[in-house]
């Protein structure tokens, strides 16, 4: 059994940037399932978004974030986050990010991408995320409180008298169960992108934070909201390659088999409109032609401009014989992004006492119905430094354990020889929530996707109980699980809005935004969007 007085499972952007921000004031642990640079906070290619130039200001990038966010974005968490910006841009370059600056004059080479008015994305070549984590992997390892521990999946909360008292986590690698104690808890465990068979995400995105919090009976809000990010490297060999929506914004263009441009016909901005009307473009032109994918093309651009500006990416595409600089490249969209989650309030607190949740595990209300590109890593940043500031004072008042919690039971489990169930269910599970519950939905396809996943989570459940625990039947546990929360939250949602769009219901509510809201033991219930969050526990 270890114990600390701050938890945090998952090592990406946003665990990380926690765990730093606590560490002068007791002892972390960091649970995470593999290296950070497996994470997808270490694939973020586009960059961060932040207010620091004189052309730009907090009053645009707010109106950019609510345009993109489809009216559900909660105003004051909008404007928290972007007058954080500056602040924590310096915190990073503090920390060693060399975000990249123009050669002549040194001020920052300022990226712009899709939904934005201004050049606001910082970026570090086209490696940003990795950069970032390379410099907080760096000042985490050698920080003396910070204990980081790689190949633990966290399986289930640890609760006691209603407040979340730690975990219970499978070393993989040794395949033994352990029991881990926090004062305060932290799910930095990211999104959810393997629920779907097409996806940007590394392989850990299987909602495992998002699940565990259901389980443990945390609220859960807009689930239904997955952001498709429209451009995937359409290839055989290129699994989850995304090309990032940069290349838009320097000038890329999106065209059909034919060569011709065809977003204009949806939205007067183009390649550069928000990226639910451009992934639903680019499936409904795919659909109505029968076309396996369509073309980005950089061939008008400056060679020497595009090879240095994406370097990464243009090695990785002449990795599989595709030359950007003279070639179009093949797109398709892929999952890619969350926009729902642990509900929480502005200082990352979920409704469980003692369970913060941080990063796209969680529903800030940043991002409302849609991601403004590029805003994700500033949440990180900007939640995992309000959440330490709260577990701080939260550590010093959580009441004690009345006693150790029991040992991790396996009861008469057994090994399986049947591992070809959990492939099957993985793999179904992905499939149909592509085909029923994707980029375009409908009533049917709600209804045929729930039949599906209620019987096999009735499969799943009864597996998880006679079987030893793997690291794929927790994965699939926690897929099936997310899955009927998106399915739930879907279907319930009686309009279309930002990256919800169903055939059936096609116009907005006359009711006005609302946050669909989902709690273990009860139906899906849809709140007003509130100014603010406060749960009462503090």
């Amino acid at each position: 059994m270890d114990s600390s007085d701050f938890l945090v499972i998952g090592g990406g952007l946003a665990g990380l940037t926690f765990a730093l921000n606590v560490a002068d004031h007791g002892k972390v642990i960091v649970l995470s399932k593999g290296l950070a640079d497996t994470s997808a906070s270490d694939r973020a290619q586009g960059g961060i978004a932040s207010v620091v130039s004189a052309e730009d200001s907090f009053d645009e990038h707010e109106k950019d974030t609510q345009r993109a966010g489809a009216g559900l974005c909660r105003p004051e968490i909008v404007r928290m986050c972007i007058e954080a910006g500056p602040d924590c841009i310096q915190h990073l370059v503090d920390l060693g990010v060399p975000f990249s600056r123009k050669e002549q004059v040194g001020d920052w080479d300022l990226g712009k991408e899709g939904g934005h008015s201004k050049r606001r994305v910082l970026h570090a070549g086209d490696f940003t995320g990795h950069e970032i984590m390379a410099a907080l992997t760096k000042a985490a390892s050698a920080h003396p409180n910070i204990r980081m521990l790689q190949d633990r999946i966290a399986v289930n909360l640890i609760e006691e008298d209603g407040v979340c008292r730690g975990a219970y986590a499978l070393d993989s690698s040794h395949n033994t169960m352990g029991t881990f104690l926090g004062r305060c808890t932290v799910l930095a465990t990211g999104g959810a992108g393997k629920v779907y068979v097409y996806t940007s995400n590394p392989d850990m995105a299987t909602g495992d934070g998002m699940a565990m919090a259901y389980r443990a009976g945390a609220e859960m809000s807009n689930m239904e909201f997955v952001q498709f990010h429209p451009t995937c490297l359409y290839h055989p060999r290129a699994k989850n390659f995304l090309l990032s929506e940069a290349l838009r914004g320097e000038g890329g263009k999106l065209r059909l088999a034919d060569g011709s441009e065809f977003l204009r016909t949806y939205d007067s901005r183009g390649s550069l409109a928000t990226r639910d009307i451009v992934a639903r473009a680019i499936d409904f032109e795919l659909k109505k032609r029968g076309d396996d994918y369509v073309l980005l093309d950089m061939t008008h651009l400056d060679a020497s401009f595009v090879t240095q500006r994406f370097a990464n990416i243009h090695k990785r595409c002449l990795s599989y014989g595709l030359d950007m600089t003279t070639t179009p490249l093949p797109v398709v969209p892929a999952a890619h992004y969350f926009c729902g989650g642990v509900r929480t309030d502005h200082r990352g607190r979920s409704s469980l006492p003692g369970l913060y949740a941080i990063g796209e595990t969680a529903n800030t209300g940043l991002h409302g119905a849609n991601r403004l590109a590029s805003n994700s890593l500033l949440e990180a940043v900007v939640f995992g430094r309000a959440a330490a500031r709260d577990a701080i004072h939260w550590r010093d008042q959580a009441p004690a354990f009345s006693s150790p919690p029991p040992p991790w039971d396996s009861g008469e489990a057994v090994d399986s020889d049947e591992m070809v169930v959990v492939s099957q269910n993985w793999d179904e599970i992905r499939r149909f929530m592509w085909n029923y519950v994707g980029i375009v939905r409908s009533d049917k396809r709600f209804e045929r996707a729930l039949r599906r996943i209620e019987f096999m989570r009735e499969e799943i459940h009864d597996y998880y109980w006679n079987f030893l625990l793997t690291s794929d039947l927790i994965e699939l546990r926690n897929i099936a699980l997310v899955a009927e929360m998106v399915v739930l939250a879907a279907g319930a949602r009686t309009e279309s809005r930002g990256l919800h769009y169903n055939l059936n219901r096609p116009q907005l509510s006359a009711d006005g935004p609302s946050d669909s809201v989902v709690k273990r033991g009860s139906a899906v219930r849809f709140d007003p969007l509130a100014q603010e969050i406060n749960y009462p526990w503090s």
